[in-house]
């Protein structure tokens, strides 16, 4: 990941004369998994209209991030009970290939008039890209054809439950494993033949992704399952602590946020929390009943969590806010994003409200106060925007994507 990083900023450095210094963005929540992106000298100051629009697409329905790497953006979309992944060329919008494969659509999932679709990102890790449909096969693939590698349905399998609205794990590359969402405290399968290395059990997950995290040098996971969080050694899955965690309609969404050995956990129905693990139990630090993450993650910039709180749909109630990491105390809120999702890069954030607005203020805990802001996109949008390389990409869940220049050029 950290070579495809780099390479990231070498291609960045010919975009036409642009001087900033760019990164990929090869899966969900980037390549250090936080949300926060090393990109710095992107064009934050835009036009009334927003930035250029270099090229548009349409995908299908979904809420899947879209993926940046080698100079290609991958997307997914569904029709029916079809989902199609998609490779395009990042600068040109030119669709290279084209994968599809069987995804119910799970309809139900934003109520009667909810589309469904795609929920998890492509993760791409040198000549593999990885994906986990919501039906519970996962694929790896060659991201410069798009053939099939190799296939597992786990959901067959192994036998798990799957969730009610569908798997929506990506997949996080450890090592020679890859971490899934997957039973009740994850599932890690082996990179070169997915082949399941261990499962913790066959209970519902969550519909996070695990974020890595090491105790005294040992590589491990937080993981978030449908009632509880878990800290789990990466290599054999052996739960180092658990945190239980349970919302009334069990939709744990977002990702823990961790920072060394403290844990922050979120959900629309349960009030934040952040613990705190000593090697042998872990302990709450503090709760904060008005920050709940409905759908997107929050980012941690300079000791402050920045997220969308409130209600799903547009309810009154969904403010962004800013929370001091360090006591759980609100420092501000603001009206008009929704439970849209967001992401972080050279200590700006980068917004994308629920109807379809694009907006880039600092990241401080003094208050939000937007730089630029446009309508870049019809709703409804719970997808956190992607900036990579001087572009940004965004969806809906009807599945009009845009990327947009802003490069600085």
């Amino acid at each position: 990941m950290k070579k495809l990083l780099v390479l990231g900023l070498v291609l960045a450095a010919g975009l036409g004369g642009w001087t900033g210094r760019g990164a990929d963005w090869p899966g969900f929540r980037g390549p250090d998994h936080t949300g926060i992106s090393l990109e710095s000298g992107w064009k934050v100051k835009w036009p009334d209209e927003g930035p250029q629009v270099l090229w548009k697409a349409s995908l299908g329905v979904g809420y899947a991030p879209i993926s940046v790497a080698m100079g290609r953006a991958y997307a997914t979309g569904c029709n029916d009970a079809t989902a199609t992944l998609f490779c395009f060329d990042a600068a040109t919008g030119s669709n290279l290939w084209k994968f599809s494969y069987p995804n119910k659509l799970y309809s139900d999932y934003n109520g009667p008039k909810g589309l469904g679709g795609t929920s998890g990102s492509p993760t791409i890790e040198g000549d593999r890209l990885y994906l986990l449909s919501g039906d519970g096969c996962l694929y790896a693939l060659d991201p410069r054809s798009g053939g099939v590698v190799w296939s597992n349905d786990l959901y067959a399998n192994l036998g798990v439950t799957r969730p009610t609205w569908g798997f929506a794990s990506s997949v996080l590359v450890q090592g020679d494993l890859l971490v899934l969402d997957i039973g009740g405290a994850g599932t890690a399968v082996e990179k070169a033949t997915g082949k399941a290395a261990w499962i913790s059990d066959k209970g519902a997950p969550g519909y996070s992704t695990p974020v890595p995290w090491s105790f005294e040098g040992t590589p491990a996971v937080a993981i978030l399952s449908s009632d509880t969080a878990f800290g789990v050694e990466t290599k054999t899955g052996k739960k180092l602590w658990s945190l239980p965690f349970k919302t009334p309609n069990l939709i744990n969404i977002a990702d823990v946020v961790v920072s060394g050995n403290d844990f922050f956990i979120s959900s629309a129905l349960h009030s934040a929390v952040r613990a705190r693990f000593d090697g042998k139990q872990i302990t709450q630090v503090w709760e904060c009943p008005s920050f709940k993450n409905h759908i997107a993650s929050s980012v941690l910039v300079d000791g402050f969590l920045y997220g969308a709180a409130g209600p799903v749909s547009g309810g009154p109630g969904a403010k962004l806010q800013c929370i001091d990491y360090a006591t759980g105390a609100q420092k501000w809120e603001f009206a008009g994003f929704g439970v849209g999702g967001l992401m972080a890069a050279d200590h700006k954030l980068i917004v994308l409200g629920e109807m379809g607005e694009l907006a880039v203020a600092e990241a401080s805990p003094n208050g939000f106060v937007p730089i630029s802001r446009a309508q870049i996109l019809p709703a409804t949008c719970w997808t956190p925007p992607t900036l990579a390389n001087g572009r940004i990409y965004c969806r809906n869940n009807k599945g009009d994507m845009v990327c947009l220049d802003v490069t600085g050029r």
